[in-house]
């Protein structure tokens, strides 16, 4: 499997398509895991909330993959923004890894309003080499001009929620102005975009599923995708995506379905610790 790279803001490249084990159970994981990576997956995300850190790293030391081919990215939880580098030594712990290539905080949780501070305890584990390259996930525009006005140091990576019915294009329009990569999570609008007749009628078209047609026009958009797959079978096919391309119409066809619908929370209003 032939995936394209994206240059980040700091120089390291980060492989444009991968896995990610949102709501992965532990048990599943390590095997998920180990079938992606056998299968030429080279980007894993996951996060310290999401309880399978460890299983992830289970199956990178059972890959014999060296280390360098294969990128992975965690994320800080709200409740440890007040102590990051303590936080990422738990999941480098789990991981079992001297450090990660790309580290997130994974809400801004505005009400707490310490994700400043979070911010420049992710500048310092980068100095030390704990992660390769920072960034933040579920920041809005004004999120991320309060870090440029606090801070030297421009995120790599945005990671949003981004899918047909949500395409945010004014906040990815606005992260590219930065030189920030986007990152979409719950590319496929956890599934429901899948039934979309505009989506379905160009994948009947050409020959491809509605996934491998949404996961195309992130790929196309320049995104950093990396769907969740619940089997061996999803998995090829999400990742059967790099011998085709989506005609201009099409893409503004898909465009099209943009409503501003969320499948989850909120930046502004979410704030769990």
């Amino acid at each position: 499997m032939s995936v394209p790279t994206i240059t980040l803001n700091d120089g390291n490249r980060i492989p444009q398509f991968g896995l990610g084990v949102f709501l992965m159970p532990p048990q599943e994981t390590q095997e998920h895991v180990a079938f992606a990576l056998a299968n030429g997956y080279r980007h894993i995300d996951t996060a310290a909330i999401y309880g399978n850190e460890r299983e992830v790293g289970a199956a990178i030391a059972e890959s014999g993959l060296p280390r360098d081919e294969i990128f992975v990215t965690t994320k800080l939880w709200n409740n440890r923004q007040t102590d990051a580098p303590a936080a990422l030594a738990e999941s480098l712990e789990k991981l079992g890894l001297d450090h990660v290539d790309l580290y997130l905080i994974h809400w801004p949780t505005p009400r707490f309003d310490t994700y400043v501070q979070a911010w420049h305890g992710l500048e310092r584990l980068q100095t030390e080499g704990l992660t390769r390259s920072i960034g933040v996930s579920n920041f809005h525009q004004q999120h991320l001009r309060r870090l440029l006005d606090e801070s030297d140091v421009v995120p790599a990576v945005n990671q949003i929620e981004v899918h047909p019915s949500l395409a945010q294009f004014e906040l990815v329009d606005f992260n590219t102005g930065l030189g920030i990569a986007t990152e979409a999570w719950s590319p496929l609008g956890r599934r429901a975009d899948l039934s979309n007749e505009v989506i379905i009628a160009i994948a009947d078209r050409i020959g491809r599923t509605p996934a491998q047609v949404i996961l195309r026009w992130h790929i196309q958009r320049g995104i950093i995708v990396f769907p969740k797959a619940s089997s061996p079978e999803r998995l090829r096919e999400n990742a059967d995506i790099f011998d085709f391309e989506l005609s201009a119409d099409d893409m503004r066809a898909i465009d099209g379905v943009d409503a501003g619908t969320r499948v989850g929370s909120n930046p502004e209003t979410f704030n769990r610790r």
